[in-house]
């Protein structure tokens, strides 16, 4: 499915002065400087009312305009609106170029794809729809340049994908240069991150790594006797055997006095 341009009506007036000044001047006083191009790539300075140009293009982002422009009240000429430039800060118009055409001459411009449907993988599978090619470079004459060109997504599954060749276009009137076999949308599975399960975090947690240093009590003990250390016995044993001892050698000792 293809949706033809429309041809716009446009007034601009001749610009004897160049400079940078001029122009400045030019943008306060609310004027739009521009540069006209015709076939022969002969370029002629021109201007326009910036506020009329803005009000006209300002629902037509990214669309080939083919407009009629009347040049100082003279008979009114086609021109393609090749570029535009902006202020980066407020986004205002600061120049504008068109290029005078011919009915009768091919033109080698970009259109825009646009994709329709709800892919039955997005709906039906939970997948992801990826437009992966925004436009093409096509040529045709002037009276055949379309805005844009669609692309019917309702078929795609998982894994499938559409491409360039599949574009429906009148062959005899629009040709488009780009590749047949690049990709233009495609439905993918969802990226899923991996998720920690409770019981795994808990492993994950009881298996810790061990510290380089660190004295396990059985390790301490094996060493102390590897030392010649005797491992230090229970606190009751501890008392009992000494007292012994000495009560024998206190009986002795007052039996030698005897």
């Amino acid at each position: 499915m293809v949706q033809k341009i429309e041809t716009i009506q446009l007034s601009a007036s001749r610009r004897n002065r160049c400079g940078s000044r001029v122009v400045r001047r030019l943008r306060q006083e609310g004027w739009l400087p521009g540069i006209l191009y015709n076939a022969q790539g002969r370029s002629q300075p021109i201007q326009l009312q910036r506020h009329a140009f803005e009000l006209l293009i300002r629902h037509r982002a990214g669309e080939n305009l083919i407009m009629d422009l009347t040049l100082d009240g003279e008979a009114p000429q086609k021109v393609l609106l090749k570029d535009t430039q902006r202020d980066h800060i407020h986004d205002n118009l600061m120049h504008v170029d068109f290029l005078e055409i011919s009915l009768t001459r091919k033109l080698r411009v970009p259109v825009a794809i646009r994709l329709t449907g709800e892919p039955f993988g997005v709906t039906q599978e939970g997948g992801v729809l990826e437009h992966l090619l925004r436009s093409v470079e096509v040529e045709c004459l002037p009276g055949d340049l379309v805005k844009e060109l669609a692309l019917d997504v309702s078929a795609l599954k998982i894994g499938d994908s559409l491409f360039v060749r599949d574009l429906k276009v009148d062959p005899k009137k629009l040709t488009i240069l780009t590749a047949a076999d690049i990709a233009v949308a495609a439905v993918l599975m969802p990226h899923i991150e991996e998720e920690v399960k409770p019981e795994e975090a808990a492993a994950e947690g009881a298996a810790q790594p061990e510290v380089i240093g660190e004295v396990k009590e059985g390790e301490a003990a094996a060493d102390e006797t590897k030392e010649g250390k005797a491992p230090t016995p229970p606190a009751a044993g501890k008392e009992t055997a000494p007292k012994a001892e000495k009560g024998k050698e206190a009986k002795g000792k007052g039996r030698e006095k005897e």
